[in-house]
């Protein structure tokens, strides 16, 4: 019987450890494909660019398949909307970001009929755009490929 793979806590663990704090959890990343980035921004749009741009360096979706990139855009929307307590705007609201992110490709189902998902989970700060006055903020989205 095939486990279980939680892309979601495998995307939020890689968005907010460090580099030289993942090696206890490799074994989890052993059955997903992901790719890691950081983003800052007052603009919405640059912070979704960025990590459109890591993913498809990264070639973790097909761009020229639609419905990837449209799950890769929903799933990056999910997880804005967690940093940004539901109201998606930074910029216009005087905040800013400051993230890292994990993009996560797997199988999170028993039956692999069900298919590939993709996770986006953001982890950072988020506030007015005075050092020293933000605070955390994480999200998590995902969606079917």
């Amino acid at each position: 019987m095939t486990q279980v793979v939680r892309i979601g806590k495998i995307a939020t663990l890689l968005a907010m450890l460090d580099d030289n704090e993942q090696s206890p959890f490799e074994s989890l990343f052993s059955e997903v494909t992901f790719c890691r980035g950081k983003v800052g921004s007052m603009n919405m749009q640059k912070v979704i660019s960025a990590v459109e741009t890591a993913v498809k360096r990264q070639q973790l979706i097909d761009e020229d398949v639609y419905r990837e990139t449209h799950a890769l855009y929903h799933a990056i929307l999910e997880a804005l909307e967690g940093v940004t307590r539901g109201q998606l705007a930074i910029g216009e609201m005087m905040r800013t970001v400051g993230l890292r992110f994990a993009v996560v490709r797997g199988k999170p189902y028993k039956d692999k009929k069900e298919g590939e998902w993709i996770a986006v989970a953001f982890y950072g700060t988020i506030g007015a755009p005075v050092k020293g006055l933000e605070h955390e903020a994480t999200g998590l989205g995902i969606n079917h490929i």
